[in-house]
């Protein structure tokens, strides 16, 4: 019998409970396999899971605690990796038929450091192949559910991540974001999901380490878990050269008093049509801030649609340079929908590449004045507050007859400008009971402040008590 309280509890409770030996590694492991197999059959969160590998090792952790040895700070904890990232001695499928059976020699560096904390390694989530959407559906896989309402995506490319923690199967879990691949299944499942700063947290796993959308980051029900799991994985690897250096000193979340910060607030970039729902929580959001000491002021970014467009050219070629090379001889084995970004990519030259960074600089121009005077910017995380399955970023990214841009996230701007971090936390829900997100967007490299405001709403919001109806 699943024991749904311990299923909801936060990781950072979770530690102080097995410290004073309220609970074992052991209950609190096994609770999570149980939780696994109770709801991935409706929801198709995880590919993958380890029973026998994870109870061996939470029996160990339970010794560990016994003789009063040093143990490390995610000691006990149940956590999922993404198929996207490797895993040592673990099929790691990519949602790809292609790399169905490929079994890695390697942890990523972020694994390593969460199995070094002390986590234990319950199972991979599901993604859509190469993490190429924002919804999770793969050729490999299938279709992957949101607890809140299986006729929708819980997002993508971290989808079944984002599913794993909202349904109660782990409390956190790892994603990558090149686009808003955790923020945007953090949104539509009603969780927390960090984008950190560019090279916070080593990314190491594509051929090329040059990669400036690249991050990984966490998925959590709780802000101060989201900064536990970025205290763990963060700090420079020589592993890839981009790496921040040096390390952010602890703790990371030192605060959750807002008073006197300055904020602004976008509701849509000054181009983007946005749910009335949406924009109603936003709203809401800002008059908590302001009732817990913050200034909030709307400014105006001025930003237009052609920053959508050098993205995507950005990211067909980003996809291209990785996966291109499979088109040759492996066409029909590829979601219909990857061969259409990877022809795109392919057809592009060096110059349109370029010319996409000079788009970016001109958002940075409109955006570097807002940093200067305000501690953080606040915008909506999605633009629709879910995607019904069979919807596809396709049905996204047009001019509407009334002139707004019809988008489905306002979350790729920050993998552009990634050296800004970006946290999305729960907003409230629609009339129709989907969750909605906004996202906390710092300065450059301040991390610290993003979650420090992100505790600050949840402390007041209380999101932490709400469930999924599965």
């Amino acid at each position: 019998m699943v024991d749904l309280e311990l299923s909801y509890t936060p990781a950072t409770e979770l530690l102080r409970k097995m410290q004073n030996r309220e609970v074992s590694p052991v209950e609190i492991v096994r609770n999570a396999l149980d939780r696994i197999e109770d709801v991935n059959p409706t929801l198709n969160c995880f590919c993958f899971t380890y029973p026998e590998e994870a109870m061996e090792k939470a029996h160990a952790a339970e010794r560990a605690l016994a003789s009063g040895a040093k143990v490390g700070p995610l000691h006990g904890i149940p956590i999922a990796i993404k198929d996207l990232t490797p895993t040592r001695g673990k099929r790691t499928t990519l949602g790809s038929r292609l790399y169905e059976n490929w079994v890695p020699d390697h942890d990523a560096v972020i694994v390593e450091r969460l199995l070094d904390a002390g986590a234990i390694m319950v199972g991979k989530t599901t993604t859509p192949e190469f993490a190429a959407f924002s919804f999770t559906a793969s050729p490999l896989w299938g279709v992957t559910r949101n607890p809140w309402n299986l006729d929708y995506s819980p997002g993508g490319s971290s989808g079944g991540a984002s599913a794993a923690v909202a349904s109660g199967c782990v409390p956190m879990a790892e994603g990558c974001d090149m686009g808003g691949s955790v923020r945007i299944p953090a949104a539509f499942c009603g969780i927390v999901g960090l984008k950190p700063s560019f090279g916070r947290i080593p990314f190491e796993i594509l051929p090329s380490h040059f990669a400036p959308l690249s991050h990984f980051g966490p998925l959590s029900r709780t802000v101060e878990d989201a900064a536990l799991f970025l205290g763990v994985t963060q700090g420079p690897d020589d592993r890839d050269l981009q790496s921040l250096s040096p390390a952010l000193e602890p703790p990371l979340l030192r605060s959750k008093d807002v008073r006197g910060l300055k904020l602004a607030l976008s509701p849509d970039y000054g181009y983007y049509d946005v749910d009335p729902d949406i924009l109603r929580n936003l709203y809401d959001m800002a008059d908590v801030l302001r009732s817990l000491g913050a200034e909030v002021e709307e400014v105006d970014v001025g930003l237009t649609a052609e920053v959508n467009r050098a993205y995507y050219k950005h990211w067909t070629v980003y996809i291209a340079t990785f996966f291109g090379h499979h088109l040759k001889e492996d066409r029909d084995r590829l979601d219909p929908l990857v061969v259409r970004q990877l022809e795109e990519g392919l057809a592009h030259n060096a110059v349109d590449f370029k010319q996409a960074e000079i788009v970016w600089t001109r958002m940075w121009q409109a955006f570097a004045p807002i940093f200067q005077k305000y501690d953080a910017l606040l915008c909506p995380t999605t633009a629709v507050p879910g995607l019904a399955h069979g919807e596809t970023d396709f049905d996204f990214g047009h001019m509407l007859p009334n002139g707004r841009f019809r988008g489905l996230h306002l979350t790729e701007h920050f993998n552009m400008l990634g050296q800004c971090p970006a946290l999305s936390v729960p907003s409230g829900y629609t009339k129709q009971g989907l969750p909605t997100g906004m996202q906390i967007v710092g300065r450059r490299y301040d991390d610290v402040g993003v979650l420090r405001i992100g505790a600050a709403l949840e402390q007041a919001r209380r999101w932490t008590d709400d469930r999924p109806p599965l």
